[in-house]
């Protein structure tokens, strides 16, 4: 079974004409490429362009990463002297997250103190779920019930990798939001021409 590859294409900050450009691209590997998932379009200020597009696809999608050439008169600003826009086409960064199977956590007894005085300490009432793949932890004393000091082990421990699987995401989202200020303008990995967006082949 292929892996998925996330790829963000960006204007990078870039004008009109490098929006149109972020469609026309998408557009034009949607063809090369039938497999392709779109997974989420940042719409611009003109109608049919996009500040970026991500989408999913095969592996082979990891040789795009770069930057893409497209040279062409502008279609809004016919009089404008430049004729060459630049995209950037970069692997996304995914978030690390884990997985919570609740049969893959350890539990640990102790004696807690608290209220009740001397009963309390009397059984080992306390928890701890320690989840086995990772190593996080989290404890339970509220209740004189060992089985109801579990359940809120094991509660507290799913909230907490819930709360490190979010802080993973926001790091990657904020890493794919930066992309969008490193766009490489040369080099191009590829190179469109016209507003047909036909892709010049390697001489």
């Amino acid at each position: 079974m292929t892996n998925k590859t996330t790829i963000q294409i960006s204007s990078g900050q870039g004008p009109d004409e490098c929006e149109l450009a972020v469609a026309k691209l998408f557009d034009a590997l949607r063809r090369e490429y039938p497999d392709i998932e779109l997974i989420e379009k940042s719409p611009a200020r003109r109608e049919g362009c996009y500040k970026s597009i991500r989408f999913s696809g095969g592996s082979e999608l990891r040789a795009l990463e770069g930057s893409v050439q497209w040279i062409c008169q502008s279609p809004f600003r016919p009089n404008h002297g430049r004729k060459n826009w630049f995209v950037d086409v970069s692997i996304c960064a995914a978030a690390n997250d884990i997985s919570f199977d609740e049969s893959l956590v350890r539990f640990e007894t102790f004696r807690s103190g608290g209220k009740g005085g001397q009963h309390v300490n009397k059984t080992e009432s306390g928890i701890r779920a320690i989840y086995k793949p990772t190593g996080d932890s989290a404890v339970s004393t509220d209740e004189r019930s060992q089985h109801r000091n579990k359940q809120i082990a094991v509660q507290r421990l799913r909230e907490q990798i819930a709360g490190k699987n979010q802080s993973s995401q926001d790091s990657a989202d904020a890493q794919n939001w930066m992309e969008h200020y490193r766009i490489v303008r040369g080099n191009p990995v590829r190179v469109y021409e016209g507003m047909d967006f036909k892709k010049r082949e390697h001489s």
